[in-house]
């Protein structure tokens, strides 16, 4: 049962002004066990499998239900009585708990109509497009369609693209998978962030086929016995095919984790008021160095064979962080144009993983 409730009390707004909000609704019948929980923009709904004595209906507040069951012991069977609905008793073991609870009536209604676009996924290829890409989702509020990812289907030559895309205007990164049904339309949606973490959670544990239906409002993710509705983002998000430089003449090809650990190195130097790291490229060496507002410097060469134009260029040294980490081949590629122009970073194994930065003035 712990699993299914850490599913449901990730998505419960512990703050919120409504009580009722701050519940999990459960209902038993048919020896099944139903836990539902929402914030009104989320929502998740899970089976699980139970002895039922009597049907009912009640619901409690998640972040006591949580900790009594995370408390118990794995194998412990947890018994669950309700006599008038107000009061909620919970035995386990030698434990008893006498837990106060508010009405199913007055628990929001949960809307899984699911009509719309219909398509099939596996778990492990829709987390790996999650992973990659939600590092760059913006936590700006102002440009609130910015704050999730577009999720793109889209098909070319009678096959069919799933594309994530994730930018705070920064940095953009963007992830592509073709699955492997034929859907002819083309779709893209923005969804929360807020959902996605918590379907990043959901996903990271199966190896399994999901489904997903979409339709203008609302995207719904039936993942085993369990349901993720959430809204979407009403608003546009940018052409991010546009932003993608396809004129970066300069490829510098780069040791990653060495590329990784020299960033790493001379950004212990840089801070929130002096994040730039420059990085002087010339002939068969590229130069990383950064000075901060109180005038101390770091500097490191890394030797390469790069014979393009020589110029120098500044990045945000966390943001270069963020890419190098979420890259994994051994050698990675750099595409630049000029010291004022966004750059391009990819890997041979994945054409499909494409990552963009734009430069800080230096």
């Amino acid at each position: 049962m712990f699993n299914g409730l850490s599913h449901l009390h990730g998505i419960v707004d512990k703050k919120n002004s409504l009580p009722i909000l701050s519940n999990i609704l459960l209902e038993v019948k048919d020896n099944t066990l139903v836990l539902s929980s929402t914030d009104m923009d989320i929502s998740i709904v899970e089976k699980l499998d139970c002895n039922v004595l009597e049907d009912g209906a009640t619901t409690i507040n998640s972040q006591i239900l949580y900790d009594i069951v995370r408390k118990l012991d794995d194998n412990t069977d947890v018994e669950f009585i309700s006599n008038d609905g107000n009061i909620l008793t919970l035995r386990a073991s030698g434990s008893r708990f006498s837990l106060s609870c508010l009405p199913k009536e007055d628990f929001p209604i949960i809307d899984q109509q699911n009509d719309g676009t219909n398509i099939k996924i596996n778990s492990k290829d829709l987390f790996n497009l999650i992973d990659k890409t939600k590092f760059a989702i913006s936590n700006e509020e102002t440009r609130y369609f910015l704050n999730g990812l577009y999720f793109n289907l889209y098909t070319i030559d009678k096959k069919t693209n799933l594309t994530l895309v994730g930018t705070d205007g920064h940095r953009l990164a963007k992830s592509t998978h073709l699955i492997e049904q034929y859907i002819d339309q083309t779709l893209g949606v923005i969804i929360p962030k807020k959902t996605i973490n918590e379907l990043s959670k959901l996903l990271s544990d199966i190896n399994e086929n999901i489904e997903i239906i979409i339709s203008p409002s609302k995207i719904i993710f039936f993942i085993n016995n369990l349901v993720l509705i959430s809204k979407l983002i009403d608003g546009t998000f940018p052409d991010y095919k546009r932003v993608i430089p396809s004129e970066n003449k300069n490829s510098v090809e780069i040791n990653r984790e060495q590329l990784l650990s020299a960033v790493d190195r001379v950004s212990t130097i840089a801070n929130e008021k002096s994040p730039v790291i420059k990085f002087n490229l010339m002939k068969n060496i590229v130069n990383l160095n950064t000075i901060n507002n109180d005038n101390s410097t770091a500097t490191e060469d890394i030797k390469l064979n790069y014979d393009g134009e020589e110029f120098e260029i500044g990045f945000n040294s966390k943001y270069i962080m963020d890419i190098i980490n979420n890259l994994e081949d051994e050698t990675i590629e750099l595409k630049l144009k000029d010291g004022s122009s966004p750059i391009t970073a990819e890997q041979k194994s994945n054409s499909n993983l494409v990552y963009v930065l734009m430069p800080m003035r230096v």
